[in-house]
């Protein structure tokens, strides 16, 4: 996966422990930024990947008016809620995230999204005890998900390795220092 910057230890989907299966996730995808031709990224490898850190509960791809029906369609096929926006989907995409940062019956939140203005989504679910994942592409993954979120998935295109990120003992890091 490019660069550890000293955050967490990286491992492979299929070398991560199920130590979480009774996580019980809210997934959001931001459609336009992930469901993309050129990314090759399917709903089927994010429900994958996500299948390591626990059940997802609620699933919902947030897209635009200019969504095509076919893609409504397949994502609603695979057991997604598609959310509708006319315009920008980052404010529809925060308040339905916030809604299950709230909920009781909600263990993670993980966003499926490329772009920093999720990060306080991510902080404000923390701050709540939820557990946090980005799933993501490495192209145009912003830096600042990676390193807020507990868990950071990078997709492949199809046929090409998962790999997974879980920051772990952040507090024996900060005092061990980064470098070397």
């Amino acid at each position: 996966m490019g660069e550890n910057c000293g955050w967490g230890k990286e491992h492979s989907t299929d070398e991560k422990e199920n130590n979480h299966e009774g996580e019980r996730i809210a997934l959001f995808v931001d459609g336009p930024n992930i469901l993309r031709k050129e990314l090759g990224i399917h709903l089927e490898d994010i429900v994958e990947a996500l299948s390591k850190l626990g059940n997802i509960r609620v699933a919902k791809v947030i897209l635009n008016q200019y969504a095509p029906q076919s893609l409504i369609e397949a994502v609603s096929n695979q057991g997604f809620e598609p959310v509708i926006v006319a315009g920008e989907i980052g404010v529809k995409m925060a308040v339905e995230a916030m809604r299950e940062v709230y909920n009781p019956n909600i263990d993670m939140i993980a966003l499926a999204t490329r772009n920093t203005e999720f990060v306080p989504i991510i902080l404000k679910a923390k701050e709540k005890g939820k557990e946090t994942a980005i799933i993501g592409v490495e192209h145009g993954l912003s830096s600042a998900l990676k390193h807020a979120a507990d868990y950071v998935i990078i997709l492949k295109p199809r046929g090409e390795k998962i790999e997974e990120r879980h920051h772990e003992d952040s507090e024996e890091r900060r005092e061990g220092g980064r470098g070397a």
